[in-house]
C-alpha cells in the first residue's frame, strides 16, 4: 500500500495536472548531461489525456511548458476546442545547443533557457520555457553576464516604449501588478534581464520588449542559482543534432528568421562534428524538417 501510495504522489508531482509545474527535467536522473556525448538528449517526454473543456494554453501553464513548444509538438490537436481524452504529447526532452555553456544559455529559436551547473563531478542541466522579445523588439544576442540581482523589483518604463506606447505607467511599485514579477535579473547591457511576469501566459511566445520572462516558479528557482558574475549566452539556433545511445536525433524547430536556407546541409554541417558514423535516413530527416515540431527525432538508419 505504501508503494502504491508513493506511486501515486510521484506522478502528481511530475505530471501536476492541476498546479503550476515548474522546470525540468523533474527526476534527477534525467538532468545529467553525458560528458562522453556533449551534444546529447537529456529528458524524456510525457503523455498526457486531455479532460473536458481543457486547452492547450491552460496545459502549458500547468505542465511548466511554453505554450507554442506545446502547439508546435502537437499540430493535429486543436488548442482551443480539444475534444476531452485526447492524448498530448508533453515535450520534456530536448537536445542541447552546439554552444550550451555552463551558467545560463538561452536559445531564441526554441523559446528556452538552460542552466547548466556542475554537482558532484557531474554536469546537469534544467530547462524552462521563455518568452522573448516580439518583432521590433528583438532581444539582444551574444555573452552577457547577470549584473543586478534584484528580489521584489521595481519597474520604470524605458523612453522608447513610452514613446511607442502612450498611456503606458511610468512607473510600477513591487506588487501583484508589477510586469517583472518577483525576481529581476539584469544583464550587463542595461535595460534587457530576466524576470518574472505577471502575465504567465505569455511565457514560451514571442510577447515581450526584449526581456526574458520566465513562469513565477522558473524564476524562483534560478534567482538563487545565478548571482551577480553568471555567464549568459543569448543565441538563435533552430536545428539541433545529437546522440542517444548510438542514435541520431535531430531536434528542428520553426526557423522564424529565416537565416538556415538550407536544412539539410545545417544538419549535415553538425552531424559532422559529433562522433558518430551511420547512415542517416534522409526519409525521417526531410519530415522532420517539414514537420518543424521542434521535438527529437531519430533520423538514423537502423
Amino acid at each position: 500500500m505504501k508503494t502504491i501510495l508513493c506511486c501515486i504522489l510521484l506522478c502528481v508531482f511530475l505530471f501536476c495536472p492541476k498546479d503550476s509545474c515548474p522546470w525540468y527535467p523533474r527526476l534527477k536522473k534525467e538532468s545529467y548531461r553525458d560528458q562522453a556525448q556533449p551534444m546529447a538528449l537529456v529528458g524524456k517526454h510525457r503523455n498526457y489525456l486531455l479532460g473536458p473543456d481543457e486547452t492547450l494554453i491552460e496545459l502549458a501553464r500547468r505542465s511548466g511548458i511554453g505554450y507554442l513548444a506545446l502547439l508546435n509538438a502537437n499540430p493535429n490537436v486543436d488548442p482551443w476546442l480539444p475534444p476531452a481524452g485526447t492524448r498530448v504529447l508533453l515535450p520534456y526532452a530536448f537536445l542541447l545547443p552546439q554552444s550550451v555553456q555552463k551558467g545560463i544559455t538561452v536559445n531564441l529559436a526554441e523559446l528556452r533557457l538552460y542552466y547548466l551547473w556542475e554537482e558532484g563531478g557531474q554536469e546537469r542541466i534544467r530547462a524552462y520555457p521563455v518568452g522573448i522579445g516580439s518583432e521590433g523588439w528583438d532581444t539582444p544576442e551574444g555573452d552577457f553576464t547577470i549584473a543586478q540581482h534584484i528580489e521584489n523589483p521595481s519597474w520604470t518604463a524605458p523612453s522608447t516604449i513610452l514613446a511607442a506606447e502612450p498611456g503606458t505607467a511610468t512607473s510600477i511599485p513591487a506588487g501583484p501588478d508589477n510586469p517583472l514579477g518577483e525576481y529581476w535579473l539584469g544583464l550587463s547591457t542595461p535595460g534587457y534581464g530576466i524576470h518574472g511576469t505577471n502575465k504567465p501566459f505569455g511565457v514560451g511566445r514571442r510577447v515581450s520588449h526584449g526581456c526574458l520572462r520566465l513562469y513565477p516558479e522558473d524564476i524562483r528557482d534560478l534567482f538563487p542559482r545565478a548571482p551577480k558574475g553568471t555567464p549568459v549566452r543569448i543565441i538563435y539556433q533552430p536545428i539541433k543534432v545529437g546522440l542517444q545511445n548510438g542514435q541520431l536525433f535531430a531536434e528542428i524547430h520553426p526557423d522564424q528568421q529565416q537565416r538556415i536556407s538550407d536544412p539539410v546541409a545545417e544538419v549535415l554541417r553538425q552531424v559532422a562534428t559529433l562522433p558518430w558514423q551511420g547512415k542517416i535516413d534522409m526519409q525521417a530527416l526531410s519530415k522532420a524538417i517539414a514537420d518543424r515540431r521542434g521535438v527529437p527525432v531519430a533520423i538514423s538508419q537502423n
